[in-house]
């Protein structure tokens, strides 16, 4: 099997360790005669024409591959946080499993991941990659069934799928095959992490295979928020059948997971911010405001007491239903292939929104106009004025999703070296939303804080169950898009060495939505309960979103073999970005127009692995949103240019020892953007590097690898006028993977092992806001470490 000799050969390819940079999509066997593989050599599927593939040696653009064990070893706290073995992209890794903001080469956003799409087995599993409270990386476990990831960064993308101009994340499923395999996997870690991963496949005769798998998983997390933080699981099937001329292949998913989300928590900075320490009573690297004291509510939402119960355990989680398939086949010099799949679920979002720094309690009820004393809702008596609080608000957040997705090629090759690709694609989507924004409770600015009652001298009440307020925005909405689009590739071997290919599209997207009228109330009509004073209310009357858009997006690509280790391409390409659902709600109605140039370098052999790619990108009508803490809807439309050089690679310069990396190089500035303009795109690091030194060995009786990751991230800004910094930090990553005998298999990692307080936002919500050296960030969690054991078959 796996563990024989050869085995070095495929320690050179995982042994990117947590970065995975070198990105193998295949192991390479054994060189043989004067042919030496590399990783030039593996096979790709993502961003080509032909569903079958093209070697990374021939691919005129840039993608990054991780097999499991590089996902493995990667330690991956979600599936965003696994993106940062890709060079050019930044994953904020600090609110928890779900819920990232994810960034690509300086491509402006807010938040969220707009600029990023999921795929499973090539199709997108949501076609808009971004709703406010929803981006797609949420939707997606990893697990023990993924056989591959694939990272397209601009390139092709603008002209295939639902058209991503920036970074396309594929998934591709591990698949039965002639000889059976499985596994069983359990994991353990020192926030009462367990874990178990199952998987099985082979073959069922005539033709057919099968695979099923999939993961249980409970834990603390690192902010223990005194209910399990992740829970949950996911249970996936895939069933093939092979035929000599082509191939039909199925697949069922169910994921249903709940996951806490963090956001900003109060932090001491000092040195014009260059020093960060814990706030006093909350840890920065492993407290959390959370806690059961408020984990379940009842949220004041209507007249005559209506109220709404919610589990804040429920978190930012999806329980999803994805049904998929493939079909290839070749016919009298034809190929026809399509790809399919549905999708079906919720994804709610029940998560802590905080706004302002902690203050005095004293001053808080001082800002009523009148005398009181507090008390903890839920019993412990009074509260001491000098206690420090904060308002934050329990924000509840529904969505209900569905979705369909059909791309369908047919390719022929017209001349010797010359491939014709025409396609059709076609995506139906929904989301049905229900929002309460606000909702406001007074918190003891502590670890697991805790509700407090204020009652005033003047008889007025200002608070309910440690709520000042209800919410500020309800907001009730349906929406429906369709997309439409028709594409033409050529793919032309001018030479033995020159490759071109050359890409059009036409797509038409049509949205359309009720968005419910609100009003603002007084609830009881009692002007003496604040709590309920200005109160938002969807009313039955609706407001009309109709929008039909249409775009015309193209690329070309080329693509120089100096030798059979080295080869040059470039790419230039014009794509779009719709608007989405919320862009029209809020009023930004425009298409984003988003032009990208590339030119990259690729180069490996047995010694080395070496990716260069130097890009520039513009963008035109880029919007932002936010929600501040007022509940005003701040909204912003302007341009953007970057560029920067991407690196990533590995020596290997004697025994078992590698050295690999991945680098960026980023400069991202706003254009015609307000007075913003010139500013730092907001949140996006200048700079970022991680190393990976590791060195493996054979062992009697199997083989041992030990890895250690060294990341630094470089500053950046919070929000757009630049006027929050985030500082620049460094963390340490570490693990050891062995193999024992044919079967058995232990890997222990330890993640942030140095506990450093590394921040990843700021609270844009309330910008600039720092008082007394008190301001609201979100940290990275604290040190983790976790021990899996695994049984192959």
């Amino acid at each position: 099997m796996r563990f024989s000799s050869p085995r070095y050969t495929l320690s050179l390819a995982v042994a990117a360790a947590l970065l995975a940079p070198d990105g193998r999509t295949q192991t390479a066997p054994p060189a043989s005669g004067n042919q030496e593989a590399t990783t030039l050599d593996a096979v790709i599927v993502s961003g080509t024409a032909r569903f079958k593939g093209l070697a990374k040696r021939d691919a005129s653009f840039s993608i990054t591959t991780a097999s499991p064990e590089q996902i493995q070893q990667a330690v991956p706290q979600s599936t965003a946080d696994l993106l940062k073995i890709v060079p050019g992209v930044w994953a904020e890794p600090s609110g928890g499993g779900t819920g990232a903001n994810i960034f690509v080469r300086g491509m402006p956003s807010e938040g969220d991941a707009p600029f990023v799409t999921m795929q499973l087995d090539g199709s997108p599993l949501f076609p808009p990659p971004t709703l406010s409270f929803l981006e797609n990386s949420t939707l997606f476990r990893v697990d023990d069934t993924v056989e591959r990831m694939e990272v397209l960064r601009g390139g092709s993308s603008p002209i295939f799928s639902n058209g991503q101009p920036g970074l396309t994340v594929n998934f591709i499923q591990k698949k039965g095959q002639d000889e059976p395999e499985g596994s069983v996997r359990l994991t353990g870690g020192n926030n009462a992490l367990r874990r178990i991963d199952v998987f099985n496949s082979g073959p069922m005769g005539n033709g057919w295979y099968y695979s099923v798998g999939g993961f249980f998983r409970e834990t603390d997390g690192v902010r223990d928020p005194q209910f399990s933080a992740d829970k949950g699981g996911q249970f996936s099937a895939t069933l093939s059948k092979r035929w000599d001329s082509g191939e039909l292949s199925l697949y069922a998913r169910h994921t249903d997971d709940n996951n806490a989300f963090y956001t900003a928590i109060p932090l001491l900075s000092r040195n014009n911010g260059n020093d960060l320490s814990s706030f006093p009573g909350l840890n920065a690297q492993t407290g959390t405001l959370l806690g059961r004291d408020f984990r379940n509510v009842d949220l004041l939402v209507g007249p005559n007491g209506q109220t709404l119960r919610r589990d804040l355990a429920d978190g930012r989680g999806v329980n999803i239903d994805v049904f998929g398939g493939e079909w290839n086949w070749e016919s009298g010099g034809w190929t026809v292939a399509d790809r399919f799949n549905v999708i079906s679920g919720s994804a709610p979002t029940y998560a802590l929104f905080t706004g302002d720094a902690p203050q005095r309690l004293g001053d808080v009820i001082a800002g009523y106009g009148s005398g009181g004393s507090a008390s903890y809702t839920n019993g412990g008596g009074a509260v001491d004025p000098n206690q420090q609080v904060l308002e934050a608000g329990w924000w509840s957040v529904d969505k209900r999703l569905n979705s369909f997705t059909n791309d369908l090629r047919l390719s022929r090759e017209l001349f010797a070296g010359n491939t014709l690709t025409v396609g059709a694609y076609y995506a139906k989507y929904s989301s049905a939303d229900t929002w309460y924004l606000g909702n406001t409770m007074l918190l003891t600015a502590q670890n697991n804080a805790r509700r407090i009652d204020v009652a005033l001298d003047d008889g007025r009440q200002a608070t309910r169950q440690g709520f000042t307020s209800t919410a500020f925005l309800n907001l009730r909405a349906k929406y429906d898009g369709e997309n439409i689009a028709a594409f033409v590739a050529d793919e032309w071997e001018l030479s033995e060495r020159l490759r071109l290919d050359l890409g059009a599209r036409y797509e038409r997207q049509s949205v359309t939505g009720d968005v419910h009228d609100t009003t603002t109330v007084d609830l009881d009509g009692n002007p003496a309960t604040l709590y309920d004073n200005a109160t938002s209310l969807a009313l039955a009357t609706t407001r009309r979103i109709d929008q039909d858009d249409e775009a015309f997006s193209w690329t070309a690509g080329l693509n120089f073999t100096l030798d059979q280790n080295n080869s040059l391409f470039a790419r230039v390409n014009s794509g779009v970005k719709f608007p989405g659902f919320d862009n029209l709600r809020d009023g930004q109605d425009r298409v984003q127009d988003v032009d990208q140039y590339e030119l990259g370098l690729k180069s490996g052999t047995s010694a080395y692995d070496l990716y260069l790619t130097a890009f520039y990108n513009t963008f035109k009508n880029s919007p932002f949103q936010a929600f501040l803490a007022n509940g005003e809807n701040f909204t912003a439309v302007g341009d953007s240019r970057a560029r920067g050089l991407e690196v990533e690679g590995a020596i290997r310069p004697f025994g078992g020892f590698e050295l690999a990396g991945t680098g960026v190089w980023l400069d991202a500035k706003y254009r015609n953007y307000r007075e913003f303009t010139g500013n730092q795109v907001m949140r996006q690091p200048k700079r970022q590097f991680r190393i990976t030194p590791s060195y493996y060995w054979m062992l009697p009786f199997g083989d041992l690898k030990v890895f250690a990751t060294y990341s630094y991230i470089g500053e950046r800004f919070a929000d757009l006028a630049n006027s929050q910094r985030l500082p620049s930090y460094d963390m340490l990553d570490v693990g050891a993977n062995l193999h024992v005998g044919e079967h058995w298999e232990v890997t222990a990692s330890g993640s942030n092992v140095t506990d450093t307080l590394g921040l990843t936002e700021g609270n844009v919500r309330v910008p600039g806001a720092a008082t007394g050296g008190v301001f609201m960030g979100r940290p990275i969690a604290g040190r983790q470490y976790q021990m899996s054991v695994a049984y192959r078959w």
